[in-house]
């Protein structure tokens, strides 16, 4: 189910922010900004998966995208295979793309629906490749079959196919291409259960078989602790905890994550859990609080955590953003 720990880095993001502008009056001048992803760090090695969880409207898909300059980033560096996106043209960045490729959430308006199945799958060949016409079909055909979906199908549309055969399309449409990073952006959240299942395993076993890494953006935990070698937490635009999955989740140390975690259903009903329950609401991200942006829900919240931005505290490769961890742990910030 999970890799031991890739040697080299594949992506590296620095300090990545995206805001959005708001625009007032007439002359649409810009008032404020929606402070989306407001700096966040992240590496992600060759064959590893990082999953990225939080609340919704925490900025999990908007960092998704923005890895890929789906969205251009407002500040920030991103680093694949050495070369800095944000520096990239659009020819560099558009050779750089076969190896970074992305599955949208939504099976059903992801996939043109004036299109047959072969060409949403070929197109990314036609873009980039220079195989001959049966050449790509062949390629069409072969990665169909790694995703499990019939080659002889290829000349159907996209409504002729059930919410989980939509989705394997859209895989097959990432894997065509060969790509060595794939965004998962919630890609079984719009899916039965049984179907998700399918889906979630089709990719473990394509990352065995291909060495590929992934990013894997969602909000269900259990399927996240399955698939995940480590995971970040996101809360407000920022990471406030990332750590190897096992450890996370037997030892959640910031008190979002643990919220998140004891929100978590257990499948015996002889076993009790304590919910940790927040009070209030997610603040707008247009005008975040000050200092730790948990503190206004958090129950161990001080003076301090109203007045300072924690910094990282790294523990041997378990990273939170917690002035309470640290007091209670007796060690310094690391930034």
């Amino acid at each position: 189910m999970k890799s031991s720990a890739p040697a080299a880095n594949l992506l590296q993001v620095r300090d990545l922010k995206v805001h959005f502008p708001l625009r007032r009056g007439v002359l649409g001048r810009v008032a404020n900004h929606v402070k989306a992803v407001d700096g966040i760090s992240l590496d992600i090695a060759e064959g590893e998966t990082v999953g990225l969880v939080g609340e919704s409207g925490c900025g999990k898909t908007t960092a998704g995208r923005a890895l890929l300059r789906l969205i251009e980033p407002t500040a920030g560096t991103v680093h694949f295979d050495g070369k800095d996106l944000s520096r990239s043209s659009a020819a560099e960045l558009r050779t750089i793309r076969r190896d970074m490729q992305i599955i949208f959430q939504d099976p059903f308006s992801s996939l043109n629906p004036r299109l047959t199945v072969g060409a949403i799958i070929g197109e990314g060949l036609s873009i980039h490749g220079n195989l001959a016409r049966d050449e790509r079909v062949e390629a069409i055909r072969q990665t169909m079959e790694k995703c499990g979906l019939d080659p002889d199908y290829m000349n159907r549309y996209p409504h002729e196919f059930s919410g989980g055969q939509r989705q394997r399309i859209g895989l097959a449409r990432a894997l065509v291409l060969q790509p060595r990073f794939i965004v998962c952006d919630e890609p079984v959240s719009a899916l039965d259960v049984s179907i998700q299942s399918q889906i979630i395993n089709l990719l473990v076993e394509l990352k065995r078989a291909l060495g590929l890494a992934y990013l894997f953006i969602a909000h269900d935990l259990s399927v996240v602790e399955y698939i995940s070698d480590r995971v970040a937490v996101m809360y407000l635009g920022r990471i406030v905890e990332i750590a190897p999955s096992e450890q996370l989740y037997r030892r959640p140390l910031h008190p979002y994550t643990q919220a998140l975690l004891s929100a978590v259903p257990i499948p015996d009903p002889e076993r009790k859990k304590e919910r940790v329950r927040l009070s209030g609401d997610v603040p707008s991200p247009i005008n975040p609080p000050s200092g730790c942006r948990f503190h206004p829900r958090c129950p161990l919240a001080t003076e301090r955590c109203r007045r300072e931005d924690p910094q990282e505290l790294d523990l041997g490769g378990h990273k939170v953003w917690c002035h309470a961890v640290e007091e209670e742990l007796g060690k310094p910030s690391v930034t």
